[in-house]
């Protein structure tokens, strides 16, 4: 029974410690560890396969429930939340894993449609996402755990329609998730991103955003773009809807453009011409970024190259033999960087 404290009534609806989604204005925010790596499902079929994917010393077991796997469009509760809680903590606002937030404010920041059938797929959204299950030894916020966890732990209807329509909802976001956010382990998206209609099309666009960073392209093989993409498809099957996507040329901020050796370049649509501190260096190798992830588990290896090439600049561009070596070398020395 709830009881009455200096003769006031009860809160009969306390949020605790849960953050409240409230920032209306908040840019599309998603974390880089699950960018990087293919969690969430393509299909628009449940699935229930159990997704094994080890790269580069980085392994990933993706366990679904009876429900299926999480899928990419799912996500989109993810991007809304770390968005809120990014914005939160830019504007000093304190911030909890533990979030309050509305289900019609999910669905338009997310360009959802608000109508009776879209409150319903929400609700599956979050089963999906509750249900799903990962091990993995990837870092977030530069602290490497190899332990299971969901995605979301836990998820409430806090208060209804009279037709049973879900008005507000508190989630309990994964203590792995939260420490992305905690240490803005995170990218802005495109809020075009919301807007792909396909799959695979929003995986590429993660893709793209996570490895061009700062530089003005990203080369990679359509095999090892694959599986990273995470895609069930034959090689061949991806390859025909790498080259729709080629053709289409939608994807927000990045051009596709497939190249002999069966490769995809991705480019950026909006390259600076001008010569930016440290561009006198050639571009570093697919391979010496990989290397750097290694070397800073949860550091931004874009953000390092970026620091590393400015450093260069300001030493006096003095000549560097091997480029890619120099860059590891520069990672493997800075602590702060």
């Amino acid at each position: 029974m709830s009881s009455t404290t200096g003769g006031l009534l009860p809160d009969r609806h306390p949020t605790g410690d849960f953050f409240v989604c409230d920032i209306f204005d908040a840019a599309p925010k998603d974390d880089m560890a699950s960018m990087e790596h293919p969690i969430f499902s393509l299909s628009t079929r449940p699935d229930t396969r159990v997704l094994s994917y080890d790269h580069n010393g980085m392994q990933v077991q993706v366990t679904p429930s009876v429900k299926g796997r999480a899928t990419i469009h799912d996500k989109d509760i993810l991007i809304y939340c770390i968005s809120q809680l990014m914005a939160a903590v830019n504007a000093g606002r304190e911030v909890s894993r533990q979030l309050t937030l509305r289900a019609h404010d999910l669905l338009v920041a997310t360009n959802r449609d608000t109508s009776g059938d879209a409150y319903a797929r929400l609700k599956e959204a979050f089963e999906r996402l509750a249900g799903t299950r990962i091990t993995t030894n990837i870092a977030t916020g530069g602290e490497e755990t190899t332990r299971g966890f969901g995605l979301i732990e836990a998820w409430e209807i806090v208060r209804k329609t009279r037709g049973g329509r879900m008005v507000s909802v508190r989630v309990v976001l994964s203590d792995w998730l939260y420490r992305a956010v905690l240490s803005k382990s995170v990218l802005t998206l495109s809020r075009d991103y919301f807007r792909l209609r396909k799959p695979l099309e929003r995986r590429i666009y993660e893709l793209a955003r996570k490895h061009c960073g700062r530089q003005k392209s990203w080369r990679v093989s359509v095999a090892v773009l694959h599986k990273k993409a995470g895609s069930a498809a034959p090689v061949r099957v991806f390859r025909a809807a790498l080259r729709k996507m080629v053709g289409e040329d939608h994807l927000p901020d990045y051009a596709l453009e497939e190249v002999e050796g069966d490769m995809i370049v991705v480019t950026r649509r909006d390259v600076v011409v001008e010569e930016a501190p440290g561009m006198g260096l050639p571009p570093l190798l697919p391979e010496t970024l990989e290397a750097a992830r290694v070397l800073r588990p949860g550091a931004d290896v874009y953000a390092l190259e970026a620091e590393w090439r400015a450093w260069w600049a300001r030493s006096g561009r003095a000549p560097v033999r091997n480029p890619d070596k120099a860059f590891l070398g520069f990672v493997a020395g800075s602590g702060k960087a």
